[in-house]
């Protein structure tokens, strides 16, 4: 980013070469009721308590910030279009005409484990590496264009790969490129982005995570005929969205900083989250991890759910944009009402219960209605739910980061709670499906865990 302008404030950088080693700085919106202590983990932050809890001061987005904003949202769009596209239309039908359709639950299954895991350890990984990053152009910008660009190319191997084995080395690779641009674009929110304002920042980066998802369900359908094409065609809008972010979004250069000090053992220590010693960071990503694993039980399967459980045949992948498009409406509603709402508010985790809560509600139709009435009423009203959640949980989230050192790296971690549940729910669906009886089993076990997430943000104490 260039110098600070007189149309926002600049948020303050994460640097701070007169601490010792092993303490950091609690981020700047929860300060007030943090102490830097000594850690034996990256973590330094003191858990804090209610009495820290507090309202962010309200700034005006325009200028700058503005278009950093409506960067962000294209670049969202560019990115979850890949993880809306591949993983619920195009690599399953791939998949199924490697394999054939009797063959095809287990496979995808597998496949998405795989890549699943490799997203966990790439999100952090990818964190960790562009905070310590000193460049001309900034921490972030190097790792989302060499991120989009590897991403691409694995794309393209994927849409060439014949086998089973070819196609899940491939979804590794894409995995683990994407998640290296996706983690660093992620961190700017905190980086460069002041508390008042994040709850809005965050309903347009939510918008362009959900109109990316859903659309690129949309268009992946357009190239269920030729999947190669398909792949082809989303890496290369998401390279040339990365690279033109950069370009009218610079950051400054950070070549002098003092890179924070780095230890393995720490960093795999992030893996477990804490919840002594950083409780709302830990009950923030439980909450994260588990809607997200409900919603995703359900969405992340719907071609299947509907060729086999309402019964369309082959005629299913010719409904799920209409699906996506229901749901889109929903969210566009939700989100542009969630964030500013919360900003004005001055409150977060009441937004995210009643939006888990409604999550939840979502399921009970197709439950009790198995049929495209009953899946588009669940499209329309998870689509309320998730786009309200998602404008809300990235700015709730933004405020409990434990380390200003390590912004991106532990966004990373909180990251997991989003990623993994889209890549891992259809393995954990198709075991449902194969062990339980069927499709009809889902939707239960979906609501108890939307549940159970809505209600974990309630121990938060640093955030209202």
């Amino acid at each position: 980013m260039t110098s600070p302008s007189d149309d926002f404030p600049e948020a303050p950088r994460p640097v701070q070469p007169t601490l010792p080693p092993n303490l950091s700085g609690a981020p700047d919106s929860v300060a007030l009721g943090s102490t830097l202590t000594t850690a034996d983990s990256v973590f330094s932050a003191a858990p804090t308590s209610a009495v820290s809890a507090q309202s962010p001061q309200k700034v005006k987005v325009r200028g700058k910030l503005l278009k950093l904003m409506l960067w962000m949202m294209l670049a969202n769009i560019a990115v979850f279009g890949i993880w809306g596209a591949v993983p619920g239309l195009l690599l399953p039908t791939q998949i199924t005409n490697i394999v054939g359709e009797k063959a095809s639950v287990g496979a995808f299954g597998l496949i998405a484990t795989i890549g699943a895991f490799a997203a966990m350890v790439a999100q952090p990984l990818a964190g960790l590496v562009s905070d310590r990053t000193r460049s001309r152009f900034g921490r972030r910008a190097p790792w989302m264009v060499a991120g989009g660009l590897l991403g691409g190319l694995s794309l393209v191997f994927m849409g060439a790969s014949n086998g089973i084995l070819q196609v899940g080395i491939a979804w590794v690779m894409v995995q683990v490129c994407y998640n290296f641009a996706q983690g660093p674009l992620s961190a700017i929110l905190p980086d460069r982005v002041p508390s008042g304002a994040r709850g809005t920042f965050s309903s347009l980066s939510g918008l362009g995570l959900m109109v990316g998802a859903l659309g690129g369900s949309i268009v992946g359908a357009m190239f269920l005929a030729n999947v190669a094409t398909g792949y082809l065609v989303f890496a290369g809008v998401a390279l040339i969205i990365l690279v033109l972010f950069v370009v009218f979004n610079p950051d400054r250069s950070n070549k002098g900083e003092p890179k924070p000090p780095f230890s393995l053992g720490a960093f795999l220590r992030t893996f477990w989250v804490n919840p002594v010693k950083h409780p709302d960071f830990f009950w923030g990503f439980t909450g994260r991890l588990l809607l997200y694993a409900g919603y995703f039980m359900v969405t992340g399967y719907q071609l299947f759910i509907l060729r086999d459980y309402v019964g369309l045949g082959a005629k299913a992948g010719a409904f799920v944009p209409l699906l996506s498009l229901i749901s889109m409406a929903g969210t566009i509603i939700t989100t542009l009402i969630g964030g500013p709402l919360s900003d004005k508010l001055g409150r977060r985790k009441v937004v995210v219960i009643v939006a888990g809560s409604v999550m939840a509600v979502s399921m009970v139709f197709p439950l009790v209605l198995p049929s495209l009435v009953g899946m588009m009423l669940f499209a329309f009203v998870s689509g309320l739910g998730f786009g309200a959640f998602q404008a809300v949980d990235t700015a709730l989230m933004s405020e409990v980061l434990p380390s200003k050192d390590d912004f991106a790296k532990d966004l990373g971690v909180l990251n997991i709670a989003a990623t993994l549940p889209q890549t891992l729910a259809p393995g954990i669906a198709s075991l449902v499906i194969l062990s339980l009886g069927g499709y009809a089993a889902l939707f239960p076990i979906g609501i108890v865990i939307a549940l159970l997430g809505a209600f974990a943000v309630l121990p938060i104490k640093s955030v209202r």
